[in-house]
């Protein structure tokens, strides 16, 4: 369970209806029409609340623990590169709530759950990897930098919170040297591609289905966006934690974007088999950090349902840990502190 006091109980929810209260008559807000919308891994929460022009929603965000005004300034940055995201209607920065536009309620995650025949998919995918394509031609001057020292250090959630917590292993000196190796690759690697602006987030959650059929989605939650490797979104796309795509369908979103990218002039290369080989490595360091994260969030936080998701980017990883010499390394690893036994040889994979 979520270990925050429930909302009829919450003295933040007295001083959000009051802060609403004061903007009712200007904006033609309902606030006893107030109720949940969705809440995130973070500290944030969010409300629907009916108003003069339909809907709006509510953004609660404790200020001991985030910070409404990176989401305020990226989302400028993104609207005057064309993309649609929430409009801010009003702010009180010192409480920590926005009352920002409704893009609508159903995520692409919801419509994947509730069914999606091939159609729908392109009808919802095709235009979610152009509107990445325009977000990666926005400015990045300002933005917190991705670079090797950070994409470093954030894998040490995998070392602490799956290898240790979750797996309850303690790595050999030998195991060590290794992971060490591989991931100092993997940094590396990563670390050396273009820069452009990085969403962190862009999968299903965070795509809203859009009123007209064919039009680019709704972006949210990207108030930690940052300069970084041109491959992070996409592998956030294709290897998305919380729905799984196969081998095929993360092929057809890859060729797409990148044939789009090459239009755009984004240095995305000439060859897609130079292309797909990099997005792999950085989906591979983006799913080892989800693991870590994963299990924080459960162990740590009490919201247990993250580690449902847990099968799907572990198999991500072997995916592509199981395709590459550099990183086979990494299944013998996995195989021991999961209890996993192996099927083919590790040399012969």
């Amino acid at each position: 369970m979520d270990s925050r006091p429930a909302p009829d109980a919450d003295k933040r929810l007295a001083d959000l209806h009051q802060w609403l209260s004061g903007l009712a008559p200007e904006l033609g807000l309902v606030p006893q029409t107030l109720r949940p919308a969705s809440s995130d891994a973070s500290f944030r929460r969010y409300f629907r609340i009916d108003c003069s022009s339909g809907t709006a929603i509510v953004m609660d965000a404790p200020p001991q623990h985030e910070d409404c005004r990176p989401f305020i300034k990226i989302g400028e940055r993104l609207r005057n590169a064309g993309l649609t995201v929430p409009e801010v209607l009003a702010q009180d920065l010192d409480q920590g709530f926005l009352l920002l536009t409704d893009l609508g309620t159903h995520t692409y995650f919801q419509a994947l759950r509730e069914g999606v025949d091939l159609a729908g998919l392109h009808v919802l995918y095709r235009p979610a990897l152009h509107a990445l394509v325009r977000m990666q031609q926005a400015p990045v001057d300002g933005l917190p930098r991705y670079d090797a020292t950070r994409l470093y250090e954030e894998l040490g959630v995998f070392r602490e919170w799956y290898v240790e917590k979750y797996c309850n292993a303690t790595l050999t000196p030998q195991e060590e040297e290794t992971l060490d190796a591989l991931l100092g690759a993997l940094v590396a690697d990563n670390a050396a591609q273009p820069t452009v602006l990085v969403h962190r987030d862009y999968h299903s959650p965070n795509l809203m289905v859009p009123a007209q059929e064919g039009s680019e989605p709704g972006i949210i939650d990207f108030q930690d966006a940052v300069a970084g490797p041109i491959t992070y979104d996409i592998a956030s796309l294709v290897t998305d934690a919380r729905y799984t795509w196969e081998e095929p369908e993360q092929l057809d979103w890859a060729i797409r974007y990148w044939e789009a990218a090459r239009a755009a002039g984004l240095p995305v290369g000439e060859d897609f088999a130079v292309f797909h080989r990099a997005y792999e490595w950085m989906s591979l360091q983006r799913n080892l950090r989800i693991l870590g994260v994963f299990v924080r969030l459960s162990q740590r936080d009490g919201k247990h349902h993250y580690l449902d998701h847990l099968p799907r980017v572990q198999g991500y990883v072997r995916q592509v840990a199981s395709r590459y010499n550099t990183l086979r390394p990494l299944l013998k690893l996995l195989d021991r502190i999961e209890g996993v036994q192996p099927t083919v040889p590790y040399g012969l994979q």
